[in-house]
Formats: structure tokens, sequence, C-alpha cells
């Protein structure tokens, strides 16, 4: 179900009154509009706040003198990340708050995204992870040069900064993410192998099987936003999370269980009772998975409903 802010966007700036031709701002905003949405999400990690966003941005763009931007795309981009900044640290205030662990909201994404590898890798929930151990502005920046190779100076204007101090940025936050991202880039192949090991041992109840594909160490997170239930602490050891899913998912039927592309990435799905109850994504490093991210939160799962496009 889209948000308030989804639906009026989308009226809005996605589909002229009447049926009749577009404006050309509005032209040129639907045309740039998965790009926005894509810088606002890898941000922000809630698909609900980039829609908020972009509403924002549609805003100001549509009192813009139109004729006097001569780079129509990059001042959307700057408008969005200055958008993006400012919810951001919102953003950061409710998480305070917030019951459990705080995961990013899972997108149901298109098959083509997966086929560039670099972007998909930088909407992976476990590289979305990464980057929420970036500060706002080292989180802009990051994205808008490494994932959308930005120049310094379009940077340096959508985030306020001269280019010397995006510079200094960039490589500052390009070192935090390298020592904390996963240790090589997984094919889309390799983790649907894990997937299907890991499903198969669900579905069975094989304690030994899932211990067989997680790393020693793995690390259990559940999402449930206090309202469903998940672990409300990280859970440690391969022992303790296969003991955990085997009690947690022994009754699960092979028709609840199914694989989808969510976030660029196979991700396993959980129905009950035709609805969605959990999407659940995994980290793989040499083979094993490390980290498993199981979101619960219904407010979290309404993107799952409908695929999304994600652009550079």
């Amino acid at each position: 179900m889209k948000s308030e802010h989804s639906a009026r966007t989308e009226d809005t700036a996605g589909r002229p009154a009447g049926g009749g031709r577009a404006d050309p701002a509005t032209e040129v905003f639907v045309a740039h509009r998965n790009l926005l949405f894509t810088v606002a999400y890898e941000m922000l990690g809630s698909a609900a706040d980039a829609e908020d966003v972009l509403q924002e941005t549609w805003l100001r763009w549509a009192g813009a003198d139109l004729p006097t931007v001569r780079d129509r795309r990059a001042y959307l981009v700057r408008i969005t990340t200055r958008q993006a900044l400012s919810r951001l640290r919102t953003l950061g205030r409710r998480k305070e708050s917030y019951v459990g662990p705080w995961l990013p909201e899972p997108l149901f994404t298109a098959p083509d995204v997966a086929e560039d590898v670099e972007p998909a890798d930088s909407v992976s929930m476990a590289m979305l992870l990464v980057m929420e151990t970036l500060t706002p502005t080292e989180r802009a920046v990051f994205v808008l040069r490494e994932v959308f190779d930005l120049g310094y100076d379009e940077i340096a204007e959508a985030v306020g900064k001269s280019p010397a101090a995006v510079r200094q940025i960039a490589h500052r936050a390009r070192g935090h993410v390298a020592a904390r991202r996963p240790r090589g880039i997984v094919s889309p192949t390799e983790t649907r192998d894990v997937l299907d090991a890991f499903q198969r041992a669900a579905e069975t109840g094989d304690l030994q099987s899932l211990l067989d594909i997680l790393a020693p160490d793995v690390v259990l997170l559940g999402d449930g936003g206090g309202v469903k239930q998940a672990v409300l602490r990280p859970v440690v050891g391969a022992d303790k999370v296969a003991r955990l899913l085997t009690a947690g998912l022994g009754r699960v039927s092979a028709a609840s269980l199914r694989q989808a592309q969510v976030n660029a990435h196979p991700a396993l799905i959980l129905r009950l009772g035709g609805a969605i109850d959990t999407v659940v994504t995994v980290r793989i490093d040499d083979g094993l998975i490390t980290r498993l991210y199981a979101v619960r939160n219904p407010q979290k799962l309404s993107y799952m409903q409908r695929e999304t496009a994600l652009r550079r």
C-alpha cells in the first residue's frame, strides 16, 4: 500500500491531469524520478522516507525557473540530496527510540537491477547497514561519488561544502566503508545456491544442514519494530542461530517460503495466509552466511507489494 505522500507525488508528478500532455517541468521530473528515488533510498535506507523526499523535491522543482537551469539532472539530484540530508537527521532521532534493531526497508526489485553490479551491491541490505555507520554528510558524499560517479564540484554544491572538503570526506568515507563492507561481491548465482540450501534446511528442520552453511560467528538481526515479534538483540553464533531458525521455521510449508529478488539480490519471502510476514536477506562471505536480516515490521514491507525500478 502506498503512503499518502507516495500517492500524492505520483499524482502531481507522474500523471498529467486529464490525460493530456505533461508540462515540461513534470516531464523532466518523471524522466529522472527513478534516479532520484535511488539517491534518496541509498541515503536513507527507507523507501517511505525516500518518497517523502521526492515529494519535497517536486515542490521545489515545480517552483524553479526552468529556462535558467542548465543541467536539470544535476539540479534535481542536488535538491534531492539536500532534502535527504535533512530527513537523515530526523530519521536518526527516530531510530534512537526504535524497538529492537533497525533494518532498512526491503525493496522488491526488477531483475535488471542485479545486472549492474555496482549499484546492485550498493543497495544490498549488508551495504546499506555499512552506510548506516557513516555520518549524514559522509553518506551523501559516498553515495553521490562512489555509486553515481558525480564530480566533486557537483557534490560540493549538493552538500554545501567546498570541493576540497568533499575530496577529504570521500576519502574518509571510502576507507570507512572498505573496512566494513563484505569482502567481495557475491554473484546472484552463489547467493541463490546458498539460499536454496538454507530453504531446504529450514523447510525440513535439518539442523546439521543449516549449520553447514552458517559461519561460526554468524549474526541474526530481526526487525519487528515493536509491532511483530522479533529478536530484540543480535543473536550470535551458528548453533544459537540454527536452533532459533529451526524452531521458528520448523512448521513452515514449502508453499510458504519462496525466493524473490530483494534489493537486487536473491532473498527469502515468508508468506502466512497469503500475506508477506517476513523478508529474509543474507550476507555471504567465503561461501557461508555471515549475517541474516529478518524484516517483520509490516510498515517496512509495503514496497514488497510491487516492483521498484532503481536507476543510476
